[in-house]
């Protein structure tokens, strides 16, 4: 379910982070499915219990999982992650149409990327 690249400069639990973060995002895991406990993910990896709180704490904090007291986590609902992810998306993508602007690209350069991005996703 996970794979960790000991090769990637990001900490380990980022990478756990964003895997968890795909496979909520994509349906693999689906809302109020159990996640792993935190010593069964931490012996599957070979890796320190803390580094998998960590992850599940940053998962909690932005909405892709919650707690239930005594019995472990839970996938958040589907809609509200993909809301958040779709609204971090379009701030990042706010952030960079403002810098290629500032870089003196116009908007008829800008329009035709994206067309570009979206003809290969039709293929």
């Amino acid at each position: 379910m996970i794979f960790l690249d000991y090769q990637d400069r990001r900490p380990i639990y980022e990478q756990i982070v964003e895997r968890f973060q795909q496979l909520i995002v994509r349906g693999a895991l689906e809302p109020g499915s159990q996640m792993p406990s935190v010593r069964q993910m931490a012996a599957e990896l070979s890796i320190n219990p803390n580094t998998i709180q960590k992850a599940y704490g940053v998962l909690e904090q932005e909405g892709y999982i919650f707690p239930v007291k005594g019995r472990g986590s839970f996938v958040a609902e589907a809609a509200a992650v993909r809301e958040k992810r779709r609204q971090l998306s379009m701030d990042k993508l706010d952030a960079c149409l403002r810098e290629v602007r500032e870089l003196g690209f116009g908007r008829q350069e800008c329009v035709k990327e994206v067309d570009k991005i979206y003809g290969e996703g039709q293929r």
